[in-house]
């Protein structure tokens, strides 16, 4: 996919996001829905192992598991946003993408990136503490801290300050476009999973305890789905973003031109 780099309004953006993601589908898919089996493997061996009472010693096994659960849902999340931005960078500036290739390139990348959004979640919980709104404007500011992390191989804190100086001027339309792919998770969970879920409920409330496996089975499974259909596109969204906030403020655009003619030079055999 050749594209011609050039400053995106909002609608653009969002056109091109989406456009992306249909005509790459089984890329992103691949990539989003490989980690989350191990999430979703996790959840069902949860559902085989833990006890269904209430003693102290089942309490400790499910505080156990739901440590372990969390710390398997960062990993996960972690490898899935760092293997899509490297996608989404492929395919925009036209080079070759694959799942495989877009995990390899990440490998050595997957601890900062863990580290950073474990950072990043404390300080904008921390933030969020004070009214809330602090919360929201340090997750617009650095916004794009993954990608720049994952792109220019930055240590944490310059990632956040490598967010904030793109993002500065243009935060009202990431606001924007945060609120735009919560309202989407929250329809895709509202179509996808929340009917398993009620069905699961109904079927044990009439078929009693025996029937409750099955239920979390099916739920943890209506989850999987709908992270791998909504995952990628907040974060190809992002991207995209983050490589427009470059050709606004640091001519991007004629940077890689300039490269791309470079290369065709040096290519190119020296006269006779």
């Amino acid at each position: 996919m050749s594209v011609a780099l050039r400053p995106l309004n909002t609608g653009e953006l969002l056109d091109r996001t989406f456009s992306l993601y249909r005509s790459h589908f089984a890329l992103f898919l691949g990539i989003v829905a490989i980690p989350h089996l191990f999430l979703l493997a996790f959840q069902l061996l949860g559902v085989a192992i833990l006890p269904n009472r209430k003693d102290l010693a089942s309490i400790g096994y499910t505080m156990l598991w739901l440590c372990g659960y969390i710390l398997v849902s960062v990993l996960v999340a972690a490898v899935s946003q760092a293997a899509t931005v490297i996608a989404v960078s492929n395919v925009y500036l036209d080079r070759p993408a694959s799942v495989l290739d877009s995990f390899s390139q990440v490998k050595d990348k997957i601890l900062g990136v863990v580290f950073l959004s474990i950072l990043t979640f404390f300080a904008v919980v921390g933030a969020s503490m004070l009214l809330f709104v602090p919360g929201i404007l340090l997750t617009v500011r650095w916004s794009l801290s993954i990608q720049a992390k994952v792109l220019e191989d930055l240590s944490a804190t310059d990632a956040w300050s490598r967010s904030s100086q793109l993002s500065e001027g243009n935060r009202w339309r990431i606001f924007v476009i945060w609120l735009l792919f919560v309202a989407l998770s929250i329809a895709v969970a509202m179509l996808v999973q929340w009917p398993v879920t009620f069905a699961s409920i109904m079927i044990t409330r009439n078929m009693g305890p025996s029937a409750q496996i099955w239920a979390q089975i099916a739920s943890a499974v209506s989850s999987f789905v709908s992270q791998c259909l909504v995952a990628p596109l907040s974060t190809i969204a992002f991207s995209l973003v983050y490589y427009d906030e470059r050709v606004r403020k640091e001519a991007f655009d004629l940077q890689l031109m300039m490269t791309t003619l470079d290369s065709q030079q040096q290519l190119q055999p020296a006269p006779a």
